[in-house]
């Protein structure tokens, strides 16, 4: 096994929590360090590796193979140009882009430069996502009529990350939580024939949208995405009423919070939820509490790395990543024009 040798933008909380540890595990990769413009704190966490003073630095490093692009979205576009113009995959963070046409730019530059180009939406591996497709793929649902799909949070303070409460193409709730949302609707699914939109402003002094409700309409089957930050008791993260039964399921999946916490992935306890997070699923026949699958982030960076190595589809595409933006384009058209927006 040839490890590829991946470098990061960034040493914040993404990079400690979602790459930094996948990267250090898994064989087929090797971390050669981080791009740190102030705080140098890589080295106390993996004293093997580089601090770069430059994203100059990475991309000429000719040994460097994997770019994971895990900067603010607003620089999304720049940086991940420049990764791929210097021949490097990349990685990047959701949501991918500001834009649609930045999404299909990134894409066909990718293609012409036979390189592998992947949006980083773990939520997929999330344990209670991956229950929820188990239950739809089984088709004990029957055909399904309605659903949704939230993230929804208690959480009415602005966010000390400027980046997130200030005005710019890449800030507020639709491509921070949204981005999750959208894409788990498009996995299930597909895309819609049209969407539309709330979307708004709740937290005193936001300056960014913090809610938004979505309606994406499909030719028998209507899905609600929704997120916002004043939900002190949440409802199910995922409700699927079908024509043979319903599931409701929360959001459960702990392995942000085990990460945080210093949990590693090679853990036995990793990505398995509490007992009493189980889905309920109530059908013609019964009504019962099922078993969750358990959460696996590792399974996102094993599909890059056979993407890489082995000529495999990404695990997420650009071109998924390209669907999500143009929901999120129509989204924002449809709030500002108060109408359906066909696709």
């Amino acid at each position: 096994m040839q490890p590829i040798k991946t470098a990061l933008l960034s040493y914040g909380m993404s990079g400690k929590v979602f790459h930094a540890p996948f990267l250090h595990l898994h064989d087929g990769f090797e971390l050669v360090g981080s791009w740190e413009r102030s705080k140098k704190l890589i080295q106390q966490d993996y004293s093997y590796v580089q601090s770069f003073s430059s994203i100059e630095d990475i991309l000429k490093d000719s040994s460097i193979e994997l770019v994971i692009v895990n900067t603010p979205t607003y620089t999304h576009y720049e940086y991940c140009k420049q990764v791929l113009e210097a021949g490097k995959h990349a990685v990047v963070e959701k949501a991918f882009v500001a834009t649609t046409d930045e999404a299909v730019e990134l894409h066909e530059l990718a293609k012409s430069k036979g390189l592998k180009l992947c949006v980083f939406q773990n939520r997929r591996w999330d344990s209670d996502f991956k229950t929820v497709k188990r239950v739809l793929d089984s088709g004990v649902l029957g055909e399904i009529v309605e659903a949704r799909i939230a993230f929804d949070r208690w959480r009415p303070e602005l966010s000390p990350k400027a980046h997130k409460e200030k005005p710019s193409p890449g800030a507020g709730i639709i491509k921070d939580l949204g981005a999750h949302v959208i894409d788990q609707a498009l996995t299930l699914f597909g895309m819609p024939v049209s969407v539309l939109a709330d979307v708004g402003i709740t937290r005193e002094h936001s300056e960014v949208d913090d809610y938004f409700d979505i309606l994406l309409k499909y030719e028998k089957t209507r899905v609600h995405v929704h997120g916002g930050y004043f939900f002190k008791e949440e409802l199910p993260g995922f409700v699927l009423n079908g024509t043979r039964g319903t599931m409701h399921k929360s959001r459960a999946d702990v392995q942000e919070d085990q990460l945080k916490a210093g949990i590693k992935p090679d853990n036995e306890r990793y990505g398995v939820e509490p007992d009493d997070a189980k889905g309920l699923l109530h059908t013609e026949e019964e009504r019962k509490y099922i078993p969750t699958e358990r959460g696996d982030y590792m399974d996102f960076h094993q599909g890059v790395y056979d993407a890489i190595r082995n000529g495999c589809d990404a695990p997420v595409s650009s071109e998924d990543g390209i669907n999500v933006m143009r929901v999120i384009d129509a989204a924002f058209e449809s709030a500002e024009q108060g109408k359906v927006i066909k696709l």
